[in-house]
């Protein structure tokens, strides 16, 4: 049980040291914290109504990736987010909205990981690492961005609000139709897709990052 939690946990926390440490200007760790577990809390509500949905025979691989799946999960993470995070205080800069999302996101990436490990075996661990644990990050990371944005450039708030759900949300639902609708030499296909998932999702941290910098630079000036 404890190699189950341990291979469970390891790779949600070191992705989100990841990304922490490449904030230029670092966050409140309590505050991380609190987001993660309410990522993590989240799965419980959003297996219910995934649940819902499969008891009453909604099985067309289209339906399910995007709408079952990736829909419920995406927009439970954006709505926290907003409600939690988006008029905190601590939430000053664009980079910061990268790091809250992907610690709402890394929560959830988490406790669905052990609730996996402990049905399939921890011979998963590995792959479960690399694919489902590692998206759930980047798909926070792109989240982050356009709240960042929408935070930093109130003029162009709603456009970003929109953003950071619908981007999210289509790359998500493409990996689940990857994984559902192509039987064999789905690694063929997925591998690139998570090579391309990683290069956008760090244009996004070092562009955040920059702009992060720079509104730092403008602030010291001013004073």
């Amino acid at each position: 049980m404890f190699a189950i939690f341990s291979a469970g946990i390891a790779p949600a926390l070191a992705l989100l040291s990841f990304f922490y440490l490449k904030d230029r200007i670092s966050e409140p760790i309590p505050l991380i914290i609190r987001t993660f577990i309410i990522g993590a809390l989240l799965v419980f509500p959003i297996m219910f109504i995934q649940y819902t949905f499969t008891t009453e025979g909604v099985d067309q691989h289209f339906i399910q990736s995007f709408f079952i799946i990736a829909f419920t999960e995406e927009f439970f993470k954006w709505f926290v987010f907003i409600y939690v995070i988006y008029h905190h205080t601590e939430f000053d800069a664009h980079y910061d909205g990268i790091v809250y999302a992907v610690s709402i996101s890394l929560g959830f990436a988490t406790v669905e990981n052990i609730l996996y490990l402990f049905v399939n075996g921890i011979g998963y661990a590995f792959t479960r690492a690399i694919f489902p644990v590692s998206s759930h990050a980047l798909f926070g990371v792109i989240m982050g961005y356009h709240f960042g944005k929408a935070k930093m450039q109130p003029a162009y708030q709603k456009r970003n609000f929109l953003l950071a759900f619908l981007i999210p949300f289509l790359l998500h639902g493409s990996y689940n139709y990857i994984l559902k609708a192509v039987e064999t030499d789905w690694l063929f296909i997925l591998i690139p897709f998570m090579i391309v998932l990683w290069i956008f999702g760090l244009q996004r941290v070092r562009s955040a990052n920059k702009s992060s910098s720079y509104q730092k630079q403008t602030m010291k000036k001013q004073a």
